[in-house]
């Protein structure tokens, strides 16, 4: 593992669960981005597009998950074109190949796979956060049930206030 495999932020050392942690990581990030232009191509060879052929689409499909070698050519392309999308862009069609190379990216914006795979990001994140949210509520529910008729003036600091 280079470090492309959790997301890391001051915050991430203490909250989030190993599972956010991967989800949010530059690895998942690169390889949806890989996935949009995957969809993108298949597509457009969908409509007509004579240039996509079955085999490029294969090799797009075969290098979806980004390695370290990836990302290392990436950073180089990036310092080179100064362009983060771009530079995934080159170092994609490196690793699918030459067929393949010339159909990533086609009719797309850098905001076509940026936006994209936040949205992506996001919903994954929420379908990991939301049925521990209602386990949450249920178990609030539980408490609130089991102690409903009992006093309290309030809570400072959890515990209850005196007065």
């Amino acid at each position: 593992m280079a470090g492309y495999d959790t997301y890391s932020t001051v915050l991430s050392k203490r909250y989030p669960s190993e599972e956010m942690k991967t989800i949010f990581s530059e690895r998942n990030r690169i390889s949806t981005w890989r996935t949009l232009w995957y969809n993108l191509a298949a597509a457009e060879k969908e409509l007509g597009i004579k240039a996509i052929t079955d085999s490029a689409l294969e090799a797009l499909k075969a290098n979806i998950k980004i390695t370290d070698k990836a990302f290392d050519v990436a950073k180089e392309e990036e310092r080179i074109r100064r362009h983060d999308v771009m530079a995934h862009v080159h170092a994609y069609g490196i690793d699918a190949g030459k067929e393949a190379a010339g159909i990533i990216h086609l009719g797309a914006t850098s905001c076509y796979v940026t936006d994209g795979a936040e949205l992506i990001l996001m919903r994954d994140a929420l379908d990991l956060l939301i049925p521990k949210l209602a386990k949450v509520i249920s178990n609030i529910q539980q408490t609130g049930l089991a102690w409903k008729d009992v006093p309290c003036l309030g809570y400072t600091h959890y515990q209850a206030a005196q007065l």
